[in-house]
């Protein structure tokens, strides 16, 4: 029997929710969506320490969101898309549990539109 919510793949899952939950980090991501950034760029639209936007970042990094890459004196980070997949293949569970719900309370109002109609 498979115990809900305790999966060995949903360290994974868990890590890229938490990153994902915090409104500065999905910025930083989609900052680099666009290509990758510097710490200095990234932290330039913020108002925050470099220190604090290198907090953010290390969190991203452990959820495999990004990846760092050492050029020189630069250390630039890069959007790594993948580790979303698995979080967007949980969330289609529950669209389609959604979907169907919502197909069903479709159905039953347009019942209640056609008894209506018969009643009038």
């Amino acid at each position: 029997m498979e115990r809900i919510g305790y999966i060995s793949d949903q360290v994974g899952l868990d890590a890229v929710f938490s990153a994902l939950s915090d409104p500065t980090r999905r910025a930083i991501l989609t900052r680099l969506a666009a290509g990758e950034a510097s710490v200095n760029e990234i932290a330039e639209p913020f108002n925050m320490s470099q220190p604090a936007v290198s907090k953010h970042l290390k969190v991203l990094e452990r959820a495999g969101l990004i990846t760092r890459g050492a050029d020189r004196q630069r250390r630039p980070a890069r959007l790594n898309a993948g580790p979303m997949k698995d979080a967007v293949a949980w969330l289609e569970e529950f669209r389609k549990f959604w979907s169907t719900s919502f197909d069903q309370l479709d159905s039953l109002l347009e019942e209640l539109k056609n008894t209506d109609k018969r009643e009038n």
